[in-house]
């Protein structure tokens, strides 16, 4: 019969041919729980994690790749299409249930792109000419049809800005104590480009101190109780290539996250207070980034004379070109962004275009503060993860609606600024979908989820290339135990990932 079928069809329906007519054979699969029943009728949810289940078996036992074979796969006319492909393919389990995407993508045929994912090293992206659009990708238009979809060249900025923060938490890390009896030397930063470099450290000095039965209970907390802390930097471009691909010569100032116990303590001073410079009694902030802001030190002046002064200078200095200033910051570095783009806004009949690229960051003001930085073109992009609780405070126990229906003399109407990017935990494929809060709020998390983030409706892109190293390093406990496991069987042990900053990270990748 065989014999009989191969001389009378021709060859190319041949497969077509010996796919119906294996669809009246009931063959045991190791894919298939169901011995005798058809393809198309295992689509229910219990077969289907039965069928997961069993292939997460299969590559667990092999690593060699699965010989090619016909799979049959039901169309959405009813009908059975035949493909000839490698059994995992033949299955298409993206569309079947696209949450395992990432296991189908776990098998031997990915594992060189997963040990690359979980390298230390990140890779280069094309970086595009921003030209004649740099202000658009700046906020002139409040990045109206460049966030969903992502635009590319938007993301590939909002990664990198959130790595100049990165570097202000290294920064400050590697040498957190300030001595109170003289002023700081100069302080070292790695950047993320060579193509910046620092011209000014910035610090911030809280206003209130620790009661003295602390020292006396606690006496070995260090730096962890000093009123002034480093918490950032200012950086100018200075590589002629770069400033023409972006456009422009770009100011950046980037602010770190809360560290020390001063700091902390002026977090929770969530009182409304009006702005010293404004003769609006409508348009307050929060008591506590007002104090850090404006505070000066025994040896270092305030946040917001260090900001004004240098930024004063960087125009003078490049007067005539073009030029933007970027604030970027993390948690109390997002609220204190918003106080500095206030404050350097008017500082200068020449100021530059200003917009703030804030990661998790809280609320800092009340209505009337919005509407005096919509009033001076203050253009701020806000990251939010829609797990992050900083996000949701100061005013967390009254929502938006009943805040605006409140007078403005509450101290609890505070409100968002700006254009919101909003990215989702649990839309990442490697991370589990209950992280704990810290993982929700941590900088890392941020980055790796922007770089993945492709639109409301596809969450996380499957060709993004970010380095997982040290996402595994730092939030190790949140990674899905698919992926940890796998990067000790590709002999990727926990001592390798010691994440440390180079001196110089590569962009990051589209």
């Amino acid at each position: 019969m065989m014999i009989g079928v191969g001389l009378t069809l021709p060859a190319q329906n041949l497969n077509v041919f010996n796919a119906r007519r294996a669809s009246f054979k009931c063959q045991k699969s190791p894919l298939n729980p169901t011995s005798r029943r058809h393809v198309s009728s295992t689509s229910s949810t219990e077969l289907t994690r039965e069928t997961l289940s069993n292939l997460e078996k299969l590559l667990q036992k092999s690593n060699q790749p699965d010989p090619e074979r016909v799979v049959k796969t039901s169309t959405s006319n009813g009908s059975i299409e035949t493909k000839g492909k490698g059994l995992l393919e033949g299955l298409n389990l993206s569309r079947i249930w696209p949450e395992m995407k990432a296991a189908e993508e776990m098998s031997p045929r990915h594992l060189n792109r997963l040990q690359r994912l979980l390298s230390k090293t990140m890779e280069y992206s094309p970086r595009n000419n921003l030209g004649s659009r740099w202000r658009e990708y700046h906020g002139c238009n409040d990045w109206s049809g460049l966030l969903d979809p992502l635009d590319e060249n938007l993301r590939r900025e909002v990664v990198r800005y959130g790595e100049f923060v990165q570097a202000a938490y290294h920064g400050f890390h590697s040498n957190p104590a300030m001595s109170t009896d003289e002023a700081p030397l100069p302080r070292h930063v790695a950047l993320p480009d060579r193509s910046y470099k620092v011209t000014k450290s910035l610090y911030t000095t809280s206003s209130v101190g620790l009661p003295k039965w602390v020292d006396d209970v606690a006496p070995d907390l260090g730096w962890m109780t000093q009123r002034s802390s480093w918490i950032g930097y200012v950086a100018v471009c200075d590589d002629k290539r770069e400033i023409h691909r972006m456009g422009r010569r770009d100011i950046v100032i980037a602010l770190r996250g809360t560290a020390t116990c001063m700091e902390w303590a002026e977090n929770f001073r969530a009182q409304l207070v009006q702005i010293p410079e404004s003769d609006d009694p409508t348009q307050r902030v929060e008591r506590g980034f007002l104090s850090l802001h404006k505070t000066r030190g025994a040896h270092v002046p305030s946040l917001a004379e260090s900001v004004v002064e240098e930024v004063q200078r960087l125009i003078e200095m490049y007067k005539g070109e073009p030029l933007s200033i970027t604030i970027t910051g993390h948690s109390l570095g997002a609220a204190l962004s918003l106080l500095v783009a206030d404050e350097i806004s008017s500082c200068s009949p020449y100021v530059p275009p200003v917009a703030v690229f804030s990661f998790g960051g809280p609320r800092v003001g009340n209505k009337g503060f919005v509407e005096r930085l919509n009033k001076k073109n203050v253009k701020v992009l806000r990251i939010v993860n829609n797990q992050d609780l900083i996000t949701k405070v100061p005013g967390v126990f009254i929502g938006e609606k009943a805040q605006q229906q409140q007078k403005e003399d509450n101290p609890w109407t505070y409100s968002h600024v700006g254009t919101e990017l909003r990215v989702d935990t649990k839309m990442s494929p490697y991370l589990k979908p209950n992280v704990d809060i810290a993982c929700c709020h941590d900088l890392e998390a941020y980055l790796h989820l922007v770089d993945g983030y492709l639109s409301s409706k596809c969450p996380f892109r499957s060709n993004a290339k970010r380095s997982l190293a040290k996402l595994l390093h730092d939030q190790g406990s949140n990674m899905k135990q698919l992926y940890t496991h796998k990067a000790l069987s590709l002999n990727l042990e926990r001592d390798r990932f010691s994440f440390r900053m180079p001196s110089c990270l590569p962009s990051p990748s589209q």
